[in-house]
């Protein structure tokens, strides 16, 4: 048997590179083989002709580079997934940032909240987010999609001779304090050119989970994905789903709150194979695995539904372990004003901002410097504490302006990263935060707005031990 290598990887294992390309036995008979790449989904593919006319290889080269070699998960994954594969280089789409609104009291501690995260997606909101280029969706951590194209070249004694191509798009869904996952997989834009093998061409569908933290955990599947169908009767079905729950109880005691936040973290594997219609073969690898997600299940005690009302195996909830953005307004008449402003100088003026430092830079600013939640009460009033005694380093005793102001500080005091981290920590930097008084309304709404964004996106107690198990940023709009 003669072989004929295509560009890039032999076996596909991510997106952009080449799946495999065979030729047949030479026994007399044409040579038929398969060329098959990965592209990002929605990137405009060479025509047959271009194909023919050798333009097209070179263009479906310049499309794999388009992509990440070695790309496995989002790069705002956070716990133990994002270090099993490589992290996109790219941040992942994302809709426009959604400001807080008026939806508790109109008075009070809980006058003001964050909004509730997106817990469905639509195809068309799948592909609009992906876009062109982009390998991921993340609308919330409880609400994310990915996808890629396949296309296949089919030649015949070394000449295109026909193309056929479908896309694969993966949405994920979290209903409100659910352990259920449902994976909806919509396979669409199947196109046919020329002659070609893809219409009795068997395609099967696969969500493997290659690893688990702690290892060994069960998951309990539902759905109607249909395993192996052909690339007419996929066209035909379209879509379907997968659910996966894994039961509570399996996962590793995070330190949160005295060890019982029960924390299982996986990798969830789209992977799409396929083998040659009669009369063309494929060597090497069969398929790809297109793209990884990151689910998480716990059961914090700190947060919703951590007894399951009554029924343990419902107890608990899941997400997709990314990385969060907590939206603050620096606009006229939002009431969290003064503290976003604060913030704001924080991020782009450190050196201007109070106590002193000269080589300043506060964390919470990108997916890669995230901050991370502290449920200890201990550690949260030892962050308040140093910060305003910067505040009466500057201000004075009366920096409260008889009782008007209060000390605001970032990173915020609920974070290990707050104004006392480096009394724990021997590596962190001295002063690395901001401390000022701003008008108590201002700091006291801020503040309502946090509590309530950790609870509806069920941010954990970030640092198990050494493990960084949570994150989340800080985005200011103005």
């Amino acid at each position: 048997m003669r072989e004929l290598l295509c560009t890039g990887a032999v076996a596909m294992t991510v997106l952009g590179s080449c799946l495999t390309t065979a030729q047949a036995a030479d026994n007399g008979s044409d040579d038929l083989r398969v060329e098959s790449y990965v592209l990002p989904v929605g990137a405009a593919k060479p025509s047959l002709e271009d194909l023919q006319s050798g333009r097209g290889m070179e263009r479906l080269r310049q499309l794999a580079g388009q992509s990440e070699p070695g790309v496995g998960l989002a790069a705002e994954t956070v716990g133990p997934a994002a270090s099993y594969a490589p992290l996109s280089r790219r941040a992942s789409g994302a809709p426009a940032p959604v400001e807080q609104t008026l939806e508790g009291p109109s008075v009070g501690p809980m006058a003001n909240t964050a909004p509730e995260p997106a817990r469905t997606m639509t195809f068309e909101e799948c592909k609009k987010g992906l876009g062109s280029s982009k390998a991921f969706y993340v609308k919330s951590r409880f609400a994310v999609c990915n996808g890629a194209s396949f296309l296949q070249t089919w030649v015949r004694n070394n000449r295109p001779v026909g193309e056929s191509m479908f896309n694969v798009r993966v949405v994920g869904t979290i209903a409100k304090n659910s352990r259920t996952i449902n994976f909806q997989y919509y396979f669409t834009d199947f196109v046919t050119t020329g002659t070609t093998g893809a219409a009795a061409m068997p395609i099967t569908t696969k969500g493997n989970i290659p690893q688990s933290w702690p290892a060994g955990a069960r998951y309990t599947r539902g759905g109607n994905k249909p395993g192996t169908q052909t690339f007419t009767q996929l066209k035909a079905l379209r879509t379907f789903s997968e659910t996966v729950n894994a039961k509570p109880g399996q996962g590793q005691k995070g330190t949160g709150l005295k060890g019982k936040t029960d924390l299982l973290f996986a990798v969830y594997e789209p992977a799409i194979s396929y083998t040659p219609p009669a009369g063309w073969t494929l060597s090497g690898s069969r398929g790809g695995k297109l793209f990884m997600l990151a689910p998480r299940w716990e059961t914090a005690p700190y947060l919703a539904n951590s007894t399951g009302g009554g029924k343990p195996d419902k107890k608990g909830a899941a997400t997709f372990s990314y990385v969060p953005t907590l939206t603050l307004s620096a606009k006229a008449g939002a009431d969290e004003r003064a503290e976003a402003q604060h913030i704001r100088q924080a991020f782009l003026v450190p050196e201007d901002t109070k106590p002193y430092m000269s080589a300043k830079k506060v964390p919470g600013q990108t997916a890669k410097d995230p901050l991370h939640r502290t449920v200890s009460a201990a550690r949260i009033d030892k962050n308040r504490g140093e910060a305003v005694k910067q505040c009466k380093r500057y201000w004075g005793a009366n920096y409260t302006a008889g009782g008007t102001k209060e000390c605001d500080e970032y990173p915020f005091a609920s974070t290990y990263e707050g104004a006392a981290e480096n009394y724990y920590d021997a590596e962190a930097k001295k002063f690395n935060f901001s401390a000022k008084p701003i008008a108590k309304d201002d700091n006291q709404a801020g503040g309502s707005i946090l509590k309530s964004f950790y609870a509806k996106n069920r941010i954990l107690d970030g640092l198990d031990g050494v493990d960084d198990v949570d994150g989340f940023i800080v985005k200011i709009v103005s």
